[in-house]
């Protein structure tokens, strides 16, 4: 049984705040991605769910003179950090399973490596899935940040996402 849903995570007023900011389209997506890479990938889903969802909430608007600045952003950007510590506490107050709070925090920190030297880390399959459902989902320059969804359109699928991970974990214990 899990103890957080993607709802509770989804509608807390923190995770409102910066899923906003940082697009929650785009958050959603990639959350998709993850179930479809984890169950492929025989992976916890609803561990990669949640890193999907919340992997950008780390996010801080990079302007210049009022107007988006890619290049400022690609040069000085560390929303990975701040999101996994975003994450972490969210999920712990939440009430998340300790382990998998810090296994999700770890997916988020390490599914960019824009901060690090490239390929200085070996990734577990949680944190290389998180990574490539975020490429999977991405646009140019960004853009992908600035979809917009309707609240109530992003909780229906939030709610379909919840289910799908059921029926995933459901069939998962029945044949362990």
């Amino acid at each position: 049984m899990r103890r957080v849903s993607l709802i509770d995570i989804f509608t807390h007023p923190i995770a409102q705040k910066y899923l906003t900011r940082s697009g929650v389209s785009h958050a959603i997506t990639v959350a998709q991605y993850a179930v479809q890479l984890a169950n492929k990938y025989d992976v916890n889903p609803d561990l990669a769910a949640k890193a999907g969802l919340l992997h950008d909430i780390g996010h801080y608007e990079w302007y210049t003179n009022g107007e988006w600045d890619y290049d400022a952003y690609v040069k000085n950007d560390i929303h990975a950090i701040k999101g996994a510590e975003r994450a972490h506490k969210l999920l712990i107050r939440l009430g998340e399973d300790r382990k998998y709070a810090k296994e999700i925090a770890l997916a988020i920190l390490l599914h960019t490596d824009s901060y690090l030297p490239e390929n200085s880390m070996k990734k577990n399959t949680l944190q290389q899935i998180v990574r490539l459902a975020d490429e999977m989902d991405e646009e140019p320059f960004g853009k992908h940040h600035y979809r917009k969804i309707k609240y109530e359109d992003a909780f229906k699928q939030i709610e379909r996402l919840d289910y799908t991970i059921e029926q995933i974990m459901s069939e998962y214990r029945q044949s362990v």
